[in-house]
């Protein structure tokens, strides 16, 4: 659902020639030459965790506050449309871009957040970004009329969107190998722990009141990313050696024998920069290998929003409402724990059954059950007696959010991290998000709009359908895959078919 994943410098070395294109290591799991593992071994074991789990969790705040903003919707517009606390009319059509216009706003700063946080760094570029959040908030809460609540979207999405770029990177640049995987999963279960608490504050509290309390939490994140260091291979990268040790001895611990971990991080971040100097990105961009990642990647971001998630989230509280479901706000709330212990429940998962298994599961069971609230809303438009089916929406879209959890909603973005070497990265990797965030403005605008929810839920049925058929026959397997052995699959997978059908056509 949400936003960009990582942004991680890598080692690799590359040329024209296109099959000559192959990353070296993934700096995630790489051994700089130079540096034994016996005295990387015994640094690694003396270092503190504490702090790494507290920079994580404080960079993390960034993906509450962006979770918070993604539900507020869901409870805030059905009592905004029904009058008595907006201070001015919204009329039927303007829900849709109230929703939406949030998406779009990430969209924008996708691109130029990457340049942004490799200019100023990691730690100011979040804190700048907190400014805009508290300012789209405050246009929320102080709205007095329907254009200051678009802007106030606008600018949420803005801040939303960049934090799903700049914190993932973070993480990875300043967590241990042996638990950055472990902490990169935060991200996206503060998101969903954001929606949920959106949810639950949003279904007791007047939208003044929660969107006042919605702006607080920028502030909060914004206090607590001055407590923390910036990144020591964002120092390094600028040349800042001795910030860089402070900084690395802060997030291990002054006990820590740092020194060889520094060596390593220089010698990536001196890499990295040598093999942008010497890679012309767009002749990079041409190579099959590169071609076949944005296929896929693309794709990915193409059925993970069209398969409806945005508008299932946006809009829970509302499609309960519309299925006459007795107590919406309890069901919403529901929709949301089950998000949240679904999304960890994939972080334990994803390394053991493999990206495929679980998409093709995930997309697979989103087309049953958007078939079956399909049904449900035809039945209900047709004025057929529903009372004995009120349990089908909520069951099929906690059924839904649960697979989508498992599946769809944070692995494609682990393959995306996995397709793309260093070089092309940069701008392979916004081009990804940029597409995932307009699509899903293209969902959440158009959802309303249709003559019929029944008719937009099969819709996302078939979609999703196809997205199986694309995951079978087009993307590949990474689980456990060295990014050299993904990246010379990927250059020879489409060859190797078409040499075959060649071969086959002689005979």
């Amino acid at each position: 659902m949400i936003g960009n994943r990582e942004y991680l410098s890598r080692q690799n070395t590359m040329d024209s020639d296109e099959d000559a294109i192959v990353p070296l290591l993934d700096d995630m799991s790489a051994t700089v030459i130079g540096v034994s593992s016996q005295t990387l071994v015994s640094t690694t074991s003396t270092a503190r965790k504490l702090p790494q789990y507290v920079a994580a969790l404080t960079a993390t705040l960034g993906a509450f506050a962006l979770g918070t903003a993604l539900a507020w919707s869901s409870p805030a517009l059905p009592k905004l449309m029904k009058g008595g606390e907006a201070k001015f009319k919204i009329e039927q059509y303007q829900e849709s871009w109230i929703s939406s216009l949030l998406t779009l706003g990430a969209a924008a700063i996708a691109l130029p957040i990457g340049y942004c946080m490799d200019w100023i760094g990691r730690k100011l570029t979040m804190i700048i970004l907190a400014v805009p959040f508290v300012m789209g908030w405050a246009l929320i809460v102080w709205a007095t009329n329907v254009d200051m609540l678009y802007a106030g979207r606008f600018f949420c999405g803005m801040s939303g969107g960049a934090f799903a770029v700049v914190a993932p990177v973070y993480i990875g640049e300043t967590a241990q190998k042996d638990i950055r995987g472990t902490l990169g999963t935060y991200f996206q279960l503060m998101i969903c722990g954001g929606i949920l608490f959106a949810y639950i504050v949003g279904s007791y509290l007047s939208v003044f009141w929660f969107s006042i309390i919605c702006g607080i939490i920028p502030i909060i994140f914004a206090a607590g990313i001055l407590a923390i260091p910036e990144s020591p291979a964002f120092l390094l990268a600028k040349g800042k050696v001795d910030e860089a040790r402070k900084a690395l001895t802060w997030l291990r611990g002054k006990e820590y024998a740092l020194e060889a971990e520094l060596e390593e991080m220089k010698l990536t971040a001196d890499n990295a920069a040598e093999s942008q100097k010497n890679v012309n990105i767009f002749a990079a961009l041409r190579t099959r290998a590169s071609i076949n990642a944005l296929i896929i990647s693309l794709g990915l971001m193409v059925f993970q929003q069209l398969s409806g998630i945005n508008a299932v989230i946006f809009n829970t509280t509302d499609i309960f409402e519309a299925a006459q479901v007795e107590d919406s706000s309890v069901s919403t709330i529901v929709v949301g724990a089950v998000q949240l212990v679904a999304t960890f429940i994939s972080t334990l998962v994803v390394d053991r059954f493999g990206r495929r298994v679980l998409l093709i599961l995930s997309d697979a069971v989103m087309s049953l059950c958007s078939v079956a609230l399909g049904v449900y809303f035809y039945l209900q438009s047709t004025h057929a007696d529903v009372s004995n089916l009120t349990w089908l929406p909520l069951t099929s879209m906690c059924i839904f959010i649960i697979v989508f959890s498992l599946g769809y909603g944070p692995v494609p973005w682990f393959i995306v991290g996995e397709l793309y070497p260093a070089e092309v990265k940069k701008i392979a990797s916004p081009i990804s998000s940029i597409t995932n965030w307009l699509l899903a403005f293209v969902v959440t605008k158009f959802f309303n709009d249709f003559s019929g929810k029944h008719i937009a839920f099969w819709s996302f049925a078939v979609i999703s359908f196809i997205g199986v058929l694309f995951v079978f026959f087009v993307v590949i397997e990474t689980k456990g895959k060295s990014l050299e052995e993904i990246q010379r699959e990927l250059g020879s997978r489409w060859k190797s078919r078409k040499n075959k059908v060649d071969v086959e056509g002689r005979e």
